[in-house]
């Protein structure tokens, strides 16, 4: 079996994919630490390593890198605000956040661009009390967020760059807030954009598994937000074939509750009514109680009494 040093193995992807080192590295780091890194002269820190090989399309679990003791603290106190935003615990999370705001150094971009895109998943205090950002002060943040790794980011042109894992949630988010802000065509045409950059780049990572699940859902989302159904069925139905295909399941439930509400508003209710069932007894074999009662309610809306399980 051919062995090769993971500079080596970086430089030979990154000819592969016609990248110049320049490209791969923008907003990640200097040409020169590419350069030296290539050369088996130096190596970076944990998440800068792992964004080049994100960009690269190269599956990072495989390869390892001795870390310091102060990027194993910031890499804990990441996995817990990830898990403080999954769980809406802003009270947490935003004193998770100042743990690792002590730690950052603040030129490292990635890490800044984290704790930007997670305030504004978990919010700000404010009079002694947890708030939102408003609408614009998302986008705000979120676009500073993806600039300061994609200095030419340029959201109607998304496939010219080239991004990791986290720069594609950080647009992801971006697609949402004009959502809320009722701008579904911009947010369609962003889903768009990245549904096919995933196609295109992500093919190899294990890890980006659950990007086309998340993007394909939101993108759906906003098809039935303006009644494009036949449209948000096929993408549903693509975020439910990556479900299985990469294990990630937690947007399944999710998905297939869309896919029914799309059938009833295109007069198709035996198919509606199919799809109900699969996606409540999904969230009550997940506990998930809110979300299955939600499903109750749309039952109850739109077949009266015409429903049973």
């Amino acid at each position: 079996m051919k062995k090769y040093f993971i500079g080596e193995l970086i430089k030979k992807r990154r000819l592969e994919l016609k990248l110049t080192q320049e490209q791969l590295c923008e907003g990640i780091c200097e040409p020169i630490t590419i350069s030296r890194l290539e050369n088996g002269r130096q190596t970076p820190s944990m998440n800068k390593l792992r964004a080049l090989l994100q960009r690269l399309d190269l599956p990072e679990d495989k390869y390892y890198a001795l870390i310091s003791k102060n990027e194993m603290q910031i890499s804990d106190l990441q996995t817990e605000i990830i898990s403080c935003n999954v769980l809406r615990d802003s009270q947490r999370g935003l004193i998770k956040i100042e743990e690792l705001e002590e730690l950052a150094d603040p030129n490292d971009h990635l890490l800044q661009q984290f704790i930007l895109r997670s305030k504004v998943l978990l919010g700000k205090r404010e009079n002694g009390q947890i708030a939102d950002y408003s609408f614009d002060e998302k986008l705000e943040m979120l676009l500073q967020a993806i600039r300061m790794s994609a200095p030419s980011f340029d959201i109607d042109a998304i496939h010219e760059g080239l991004y990791s894992i986290d720069e594609v949630k950080v647009i992801n988010q971006i697609a949402l807030v004009y959502s809320d802000l009722q701008q579904h065509k911009k947010a369609i045409d962003i889903y768009d954009q990245l549904l096919n950059y995933i196609k295109k780049h992500f093919q190899n990572i294990l890890q980006s598994g659950g990007l086309l699940p998340l993007v394909a859902y939101n993108y759906a989302r906003e098809l039935d937000l303006v009644g494009r159904y036949d449209e948000a069925i096929e993408i549903a139905q693509i975020g439910w074939q990556s479900c299985v295909q990469y294990g990630q399941y937690s947007y399944l439930p999710s998905t297939i509750a869309l896919i029914a509400e799309c059938y009833h508003f295109i007069n198709q209710d035996e198919k509606s009514k199919a799809y109900y069932k699969q996606a409540f007894y999904l969230f009550e074999a997940i506990n998930n109680k809110r979300d299955a009662e939600k499903i109750k309610s749309e039952i109850e809306e739109y077949f009266s009494a015409d429903f049973a399980f």
